[in-house]
């Protein structure tokens, strides 16, 4: 087994018990056991429990990142139209019933042995392939010269504003559906618009 395939392994298993046991009750010798290997194999994939808890509660995110911002950069569109797009996949991702629960755990245990740090890093760099986009547009004139990183932000923040946090706070129980999703995105891509239209000279 190559070791990209064993890291891959190990955070499949990790993700699984972690999900269906909490933090507290899995281990690294079970995860050892389930995937085969020593402790000093995960060991050497990840300096900590904690460093890898949040690499495998973050790996999907990770990946739709990667592959959505990818679609985003190669978009011939308007840019109205390519963060709508952006933002419908994002929000579909984002309010899905297991990224719910991964963010959840996430948040429930950000105070151990800094977790939340490792957490918030994790998504400020992920943060920053978006940010790369909204600079190209600020250099083109099609956004007002901000700081980028904060700017994409702002878009997280207002995709998510309607729908995330009602569900992670169990005030509604059901995803959005496409026309939600839609309707959601189209408010927050308009808003993130204005506000960051280039200053009227």
């Amino acid at each position: 087994m190559n070791r990209y395939i064993k890291r891959q392994a190990i955070l499949d298993t990790a993700y699984r018990l972690f999900m269906t046991q909490g933090f507290d009750k899995t281990t690294i010798s079970e995860i050892t056991r389930q995937v085969g290997g020593s402790k000093a194999t995960i060991y050497s994939h990840f300096e900590s429990k904690e460093e890898l808890f949040v690499e495998c509660m973050m790996a999907a995110a990770e990946d739709y990142i990667a592959r959505n911002v990818a679609l985003l950069n190669s978009s011939g569109s308007d840019p109205g139209t390519a963060l709508r797009e952006f933002g419908a996949g994002f929000l579909s991702f984002a309010s899905s019933p297991d990224s719910v629960a991964t963010q959840r755990l996430l948040v429930a245990e950000a105070a151990r042995s800094g977790i939340g740090k490792l957490f918030f890093t994790k998504i400020t760099n992920l943060l920053g392939f978006v940010a790369a986009f909204l600079s190209k547009l600020m250099a083109a004139g099609v956004l007002r010269t901000e700081d980028a990183q904060l700017a994409a932000a702002h878009l997280r923040a207002l995709l998510e504003a309607e729908v995330v946090e009602p569900l992670l706070l169990h005030v509604r129980e059901n995803s959005p559906d496409e026309k939600e999703i839609l309707g959601a995105v189209g408010r927050a891509v308009a808003v993130f618009i204005r506000a960051y239209a280039p200053t009227a000279r």
